[in-house]
């Protein structure tokens, strides 16, 4: 099912949750919306859901308007935060509860309930679970049971809040990796809300950037992150260094450094400020007469990436890098060592971004 958005607006009081929102959403895609707290992102969903009503716009679902229909007849199923399963009922009452409480002609007879709740518990890889209680399982395993619970109805498509915000690290990045692999199964059109970034680069199939609002950017994870649309993008999606520069036809010049700027082939010499990735700087251990000098101020080694933050005196600014760690061991860089960096690429913006 496909989803357009249009020129959806929202506001709570003198608050603007939503300004205007344009936004299509196609027919099978895990689709990210990604943002700061306060960015929209949940009011969005919940508009899309029917559990909030626009100020003003549309929604269509496979082109036809639902903008006033209730959540029962939209056909989504919904996927919260903090799970909000039945304590009182067990694992397989909870999944087979939407099922149960259909109208009596729809409602599917007790031994198809059966067999569809035990399909998706295995789907899920928790057929072992039916007979417990929520409490008796960890987080990650009643998020999985919310997930089959949804599924339990045959939506058209699946809506996720903020899906693995109340787990830790570890099985936060457990579940999206499994997440993905489901979604490739079942091919339900899915948007889930969350803030973020690594975990929508890795499981969206588009992300949706959001901020104040309003949509700053869309597209394929390697669209948003590597042609970032404007400094916001830049600097929400990833780590990213800072730097203040010149651009004289198609050249950046930081300090000692050059490197080409195809986007402003044509521009005289103006300043900006360049955008650098961590990863995007090369070290030496030796001078170069095109590189900036730097004092090595901190290394810090995260399994095979070694992380540096470096001084450079003539910038009056700290410079983040990332290394693998063996390319890290053939320079024999020690705290207060002097080294010189050169960044293999920036993004330049001019006057905006200053």
């Amino acid at each position: 099912m496909s989803i357009h958005i249009e020129q959806i607006s929202k506001r709570f009081g003198q608050f603007q949750a939503l300004n205007q929102i344009n936004l299509q959403l196609n027919t099978g895609e895990l689709t990210a919306l990604l943002g700061p707290s306060g960015s929209g992102k949940t009011t969005l969903l919940r508009i899309i859901a029917g559990l909030e009503q626009a100020d003003s716009g549309l929604i269509r679902f496979n082109q036809q308007d639902i903008s006033q229909q209730h959540v029962s007849e939209r056909g989504v199923g919904f996927v919260f935060q903090h799970y909000a399963l039945f304590k009182h009922m067990t694992v397989f009452e909870n999944v087979a509860y939407g099922l149960t409480v259909k109208p009596k002609k729809l409602r599917p007879s007790k031994a198809d309930i059966a067999k569809k709740v035990h399909n998706l518990l295995e789907l899920v890889q928790l057929g072992w679970t039916a007979d417990r209680y929520p409490a008796q399982l960890s987080g990650g395993q009643r998020q999985r049971i919310a997930l089959a619970r949804a599924l339990a109805v045959e939506p058209k498509m699946l809506l996720l809040d903020e899906p693995f915000g109340a787990l830790d690290a570890k099985v936060r990045a457990e579940l999206r990796r499994w997440l993905r692999r489901l979604h490739d199964e079942i091919h339900v059109t899915s948007v889930f809300v969350t803030h973020d970034q690594e975990e929508a680069l890795e499981v969206a199939d588009r992300i949706v950037v959001m901020n104040q609002g309003q949509i700053e950017q869309h597209g394929t994870p390697e669209q948003v992150y590597d042609h970032p649309a404007n400094p916001f993008v830049y600097e929400f999606l990833g780590n990213v260094n800072l730097f203040h520069a010149r651009v004289n036809q198609g050249q950046t010049h930081i300090g000692k450094a050059a490197m080409p700027a195809p986007e402003h082939s044509s521009a005289a010499e103006q300043a900006g400020l360049a955008y650098v990735r961590p990863h995007e700087i090369d070290v030496f251990n030796q001078p170069q007469t095109d590189a900036i000098p730097v004092t090595i101020d901190l290394i810090t080694v995260v399994g095979p990436t070694v992380r540096l933050e470096v001084q450079a005196t003539e910038l009056a600014q700290l410079v983040h890098i990332e290394l693998p760690k063996a390319q890290f061991n053939t320079l024999n860089l020690v705290t207060g060592a002097p080294a010189w960096i050169r960044p293999r690429y920036s993004k330049v913006f001019l006057g905006e971004g200053i």
